[in-house]
């Protein structure tokens, strides 16, 4: 494990080190055959750096039926920080329809770990066995190790990604002012105080007002 924590330093994209926390999953986490991180907004999901195409199908069908481990974790005020499915192929009341599905495609239990809420959007590392009983505790102590660098990894990308947007965003208006300035001889404050009037008349964002001008060359 501390081997992998030094491995997953040297990866070059968030993309690599999420492969490389699933794939480590398989290999350190007792009974795991397979791994995917999933990733829902707004119902809608994505599956992120899967070990097999199992874990694809398993989220997309979570999706259609809004039903399922991390769907009902997601839906609880509180959610789920872990969850262990012990034997898929007992009944499961919880998910009638997602449970028999997974029984068929020869799961025998499952394990989850909460990366992350915000709003509607939820962030998950799944693990799945083909034996039923196949996590213990052991199992989910290294889990967590797992899941703790799979949250860090995600927040690392959405402040550089936020980041990204602010730097686009104030180029874009700065962009728009210039040529507001350059046609109509205005101030620095005067083309801005344009763009702020265009945005609240029409009742869009900033950037947006600036992003038309810069395409088009004139408010509309």
């Amino acid at each position: 494990m501390a081997a992998m924590a030094r491995d997953l330093l040297a990866q070059d994209s968030v993309e690599a080190t999420l492969e490389h926390i699933t794939a480590s999953a398989t290999e350190l986490v007792a009974g795991c055959d397979m791994a995917g991180i999933l990733v829902l907004r707004g119902g809608k999901v994505q599956t992120l750096a899967p070990t097999d195409e199992f874990v694809i199908a398993s989220d997309r069908l979570q999706e259609e039926l809004s039903e399922g481990p991390c769907f009902d974790a997601a839906r609880r005020s509180r959610p789920e920080r872990v969850f262990r499915v012990a034997d898929v192929t007992r009944e499961q009341p919880r998910w009638p329809s997602y449970a028999p599905w997974a029984r068929a495609q020869g799961m025998g239990s499952m394990m989850g770990f909460l990366l992350f809420t915000d709003d509607e959007e939820l962030g998950a590392l799944n693990l799945y066995s083909h034996d039923a009983g196949a996590f213990t505790q052991d199992s989910e102590t290294a889990g967590w190790l797992l899941a703790s660098h799979a949250a860090i990894a995600f927040s690392s990308a959405r402040e550089h990604a936020q980041m990204e947007q602010a730097v686009a965003t104030r180029h874009t208006i700065g962009e728009a002012m210039g040529i507001l300035m350059g046609a109509h001889h205005l101030t620095e404050d005067q083309a801005f105080d344009v763009l702020r009037g265009h945005s609240q008349q029409h009742n869009m964002k900033l950037r947006e007002v600036a992003r038309l001008l810069c395409e088009r060359g004139k408010l509309a």
